[in-house]
């Protein structure tokens, strides 16, 4: 088996191995590049005046693909060509035998080269392969040959996930000065601005925190001041560049400066209601004890 054979299914070997070992949607990220070395295929059918000729190198090589068919005492270079692979690296061609030449009057093995590359010496983008001609005609022939190498490489801009954006919360306990903000965020590298803005409009703070590495940000945030004098539901904004995926807002309850419970006036509503029911029950349930007497 020849070295470039061997060294084609090393790397095969190792890839499937690679592969095997990967998640799924590693796998997916993927994609083959440019490796090295050419790979030609020469085919001929049986008494035929043409042999066809095409193949494969490695599309970043910036040259064209020069061809030689030399005779069989390897002396005489009996025709040539040259082409342009495509965009992925493939090229083809074909030479006619003229019998009456005097360059295809020699019965033989007559080899066909194909190189490319700065060098056309280079043997890594060098490929030669033989074809047998008998009175101006061809034996049939299929064969391919070559060291042709495509590496694996990993995709990196494949594998990337979805932007979810940022998200906050602010809460605070009861009665007190204290606004604690969470949230989180796919953006690490950015800092993250907290704007606070008044029930009027006005900007009361502005805080700036720095997500971990999990995403999760926080911050504490002091209510009170002239800046605060107003009640009402104050909102706490999050913010990344003005991408509107990565700007996200909270409201806290504030009066007198510090946090009301959530749904506050309702819940003192209610309380006041049950308050007044306690006393007009108690009211007629003494009532009712007097008429009784």
């Amino acid at each position: 088996m020849k070295t470039g054979s061997l060294t084609s299914i090393t790397i095969a070997l190792l890839a499937v191995s690679l592969l095997a070992t990967m998640p799924a949607q590693q796998q997916a990220a993927l994609a083959q590049s440019d490796g090295q070395g050419i790979e030609m295929t020469v085919m001929a059918d049986e008494g035929s005046d043409t042999i066809m000729v095409k193949g494969t190198i490695v599309k970043s090589m910036p040259t064209d693909v020069t061809f030689t068919v030399t005779s069989p005492n390897g002396l005489n270079v009996v025709s040539v060509d040259q082409v342009k692979p495509d965009g992925n690296g493939m090229f083809e061609t074909s030479f006619v035998i003229n019998p009456d030449s005097q360059l295809w009057k020699a019965d033989g093995l007559y080899t066909i080269t194909a190189s490319g590359g700065i060098s056309a010496e280079t043997s890594q983008y060098k490929v030669s392969l033989p074809v047998m001609i008998i009175g101006g005609a061809t034996q049939s022939t299929a064969m391919t040959d070559g060291n042709l190498e495509k590496l694996m490489v990993y995709d990196s801009t494949a594998n990337m996930r979805e932007p979810t954006g940022i998200t906050i919360e602010a809460t605070g306990e009861i009665g007190s000065n204290t606004i604690m903000v969470t949230g989180m965020t796919d953006k690490l590298n950015e800092d993250i601005t907290l704007t606070v803005t008044a029930p009027n409009g006005n900007v009361v703070t502005v805080e700036q925190a720095t997500a971990n590495l999990d995403g999760m940000y926080d911050a504490i945030i002091i209510t009170g001041g002239n800046l605060w004098k107003s009640d009402g539901m104050y909102t706490v904004t999050a913010q990344q560049n003005n991408d509107p995926l990565y700007t996200a807002s909270a409201e806290v309850d504030i009066a007198d400066g510090v946090v009301v419970p959530e749904f506050g006036a309702i819940a003192a509503m209610i309380l006041a209601v049950a308050i007044v029911s306690v006393i007009v029950v108690s009211a007629r349930s003494k009532l009712s004890i007097v008429a009784g007497q």
